[in-house]
């Protein structure tokens, strides 16, 4: 048997086919389009994702048997807004992620619902790249189009709406929405209240790793693929990524360097924290999970390098860096704004610090190590809760890295561990799909099986001590710079 596990990321498509044994037998990727129709805003079309993954599925099964493909699951894109009308038609570009159009509309839920109220029904508070706030902008901004509405769905629930015809969501990606009681696993009647929609419009709420249907007789001759292939609910893109990682369980952790970067700490309770810097989140396994997340992580390195430098040489450019713990530069990551911890559509990404000898070098060190200290603003919320985390697995594109992978072991003072597979989400799609079909009796047994850690990056004494003495500089800068961004937008 194989199985396709389908990663909806922000720029591409990743399609990644598994056999039974865990063995990855062929991936593939599909770009599409990212709009930015004003400054702030991110969008794309939910038909361009549809096309393009049809197109990469015939190209990743082309050349084995394709009657043996039993199932196909998910990592998304969280949050984003993909609303349908009667006819399932789509009704306007999907609003993403990364969008900070919401300050308006985070702000009324923050401050008018209140905080308390929020993390009541949902156990989080409002964030701007949540779908809530989406939806009440779309019905201050455009409610021509918020009177169609018939369906609300997310990215990757939409892939499986057209594969199947199945209405659904699972809970760990449901979790980022703002509509759901994440303790109790159920749509919160409050915030489909709050927001002026019904709950009928919100998809059925399943496991990760629910078997939710079939392919469509159509889409299934169109694929080449038999209607047998059970579609299976997936999971939110880190949540997928964790299963990919192995992160799953009690008080495991994944760190990831996407476009995105997280902080991923894996639990078998239901469990808050008080200031809700962190996303309290259902998890893939069936369990929960706390989450920092990071909204620029591997893209700014992506951006200094191609929109600044103009290279595609990443590496060559990381061989000259030896000063690590020492660079007199330092930048704050937040080119589209931050969320975890410190919840702010207006900041943006600053360096500081340069003088008429900053090299180049230290400059791209500055960009990496922004990185790792953001991602440490996460993991100190976590240490305050009593959270003790020893090591952490890394994924994402930025872990192919040696050099950021170092970075992270040591500005976290915490092993590091690469596995043999970095294909984190599709990975984890994969392996829920393989669950689905009863290859495994759990997440956690695929997770044992088929996961395996190739090397582990220790925490180096000195260098430790050097980054945190650089770290607790880092830190005072937002809270010194953090009003001035407002004004900059004005």
């Amino acid at each position: 048997m194989y199985f396709i596990g389908v990663d909806l990321g922000t720029s591409a498509v990743k399609l990644l086919l598994m056999d039974e044994e865990g063995k990855i037998v062929n991936i593939v990727s599909r770009e599409y389009p990212l709009y930015f129709p004003h400054p702030g805003w991110s969008e794309q079309k939910p038909e361009d994702w549809w096309e393009q993954s049809k197109e990469g599925i015939r190209e990743l099964v082309k050349d084995v048997d394709k009657s043996q493909v039993a199932g196909i699951s998910f990592g998304g894109q969280m949050h984003g807004l993909v609303i349908l009308d009667e006819n399932d038609n789509v009704i306007r570009p999907a609003i993403l992620w990364n969008d900070g159009r919401t300050a308006k509309q985070t702000d009324y839920l923050n401050t008018v619902i209140g905080k308390e109220k929020l993390s009541e029904y949902t156990a989080n508070i409002a964030f701007a790249g949540f779908t809530a706030p989406k939806i009440l902008w779309v019905k201050e901004n455009e409610p021509d189009n918020f009177a169609k509405i018939c369906k609300i769905m997310l990215p990757k629930d939409y892939l499986a709406y057209r594969l199947s015809g199945a209405f659904v969501s699972d809970y760990s990606d449901a979790s980022g929405m703002l509509l759901m009681d994440v303790k109790n696993k159920c749509w919160s009647k409050e915030m489909a209240e709050i927001c002026g929609i019904s709950l009928e419009m919100l998809p059925e709420l399943h496991e990760s790793f629910d078997a939710v249907g079939t392919l469509k007789p159509e889409v299934a001759a169109e694929l080449g693929l038999p209607e047998t292939c059970k579609v299976v609910a997936g999971a939110g893109d880190n949540a997928a990524a964790a299963v990919g990682t192995g992160t799953v369980g009690d008080g495991m952790c994944n760190v990831s360097l996407g476009t995105s970067g997280t902080v991923f700490i894996s639990s078998n309770k239901f469990g808050v924290d008080s200031h809700n810097a962190l996303h309290a989140f259902a998890h893939a396994d069936g369990h929960y999970h706390l989450m920092g997340c990071m909204l620029s992580a591997a893209s700014c390195n992506k951006w200094w390098m191609d929109e600044i430098i103009r290279t595609k040489e990443y590496t060559k450019e990381q061989e000259n860096i030896t000063k690590l713990g020492k660079n007199n530069v330092f930048f704050l990551p937040y080119l589209m704004g931050e969320r975890s911890p410190h919840n702010n559509p207006d900041a943006r990404g600053t360096f500081i610090g340069l003088t008429m000898d900053t090299t180049r070098e230290d400059m791209t060190q500055a960009v990496l190590e922004g990185v790792a200290f953001a991602i440490r603003d996460s993991f100190e919320v976590a240490k305050s809760l009593g959270i003790q985390i020893e090591r952490t697995k890394i994924c994402g594109g930025g872990a192919k890295s040696p050099l950021w992978r170092r970075m992270i072991a040591n500005v976290l003072n915490i092993k590091v561990d690469r596995i043999e597979s970095e294909e984190g989400p599709a990975l984890g799609g994969a392996m829920l799909a393989a669950v689905a079909c009863g290859v495994f009796s759990s997440v956690e047994e695929a997770a044992e099986k088929i996961v395996r850690v190739t090397e582990t990056i220790e925490p180096e004494p000195e260098l430790v001590e050097k980054y945190e003495r650089q770290y607790q500089k880092f830190a005072k800068i937002y809270p010194t710079v953090k009003d001035l961004f407002t004004e900059l937008l004005q």
